[in-house]
């Protein structure tokens, strides 16, 4: 098996998940579920890796993920004053936190 990470997720337009090596620029892989993606993603690798030593192109090591344990899950982020202003307003109306608006609205792809 390759050690380099995927990113899986799902594909409306290809009613199914793309397993994609962000380490090679292209290589990626179709399958009906997460598993099978991952497997064809496998494959694509060691064909990627082959074409490039055939080329005699260059072959990225894989990165190397920190454990999620590093993370503390906080980040400070400067926004303008009007965005605060305008997030804050709608926390409100929410009648949630900012924090929980922001957690929310980034939970949702925005």
């Amino acid at each position: 098996m390759n050690r380099y990470p995927l990113e899986i997720f799902w594909s409306a337009e290809d009613a199914g998940f793309i397993a994609e090596a962000p380490d090679l620029p292209g290589c990626s892989a179709w399958g009906k579920t997460e598993t099978a993606a991952a497997r064809a993603a496998q494959r694509a690798i060691s064909a990627w890796i082959e074409a490039a030593q055939g080329a005699k192109r260059e072959i990225p090591e894989p990165s190397t993920l920190a454990p999620l344990a590093n993370y503390s899950g906080r980040f400070v982020v400067r926004v303008p004053r009007s965005l605060h202003a305008q997030l804050a307003r709608h926390a409100r109306q929410e009648g949630i936190s900012l924090n929980q608006y922001v957690l929310h609205r980034l939970s949702a792809g925005g």
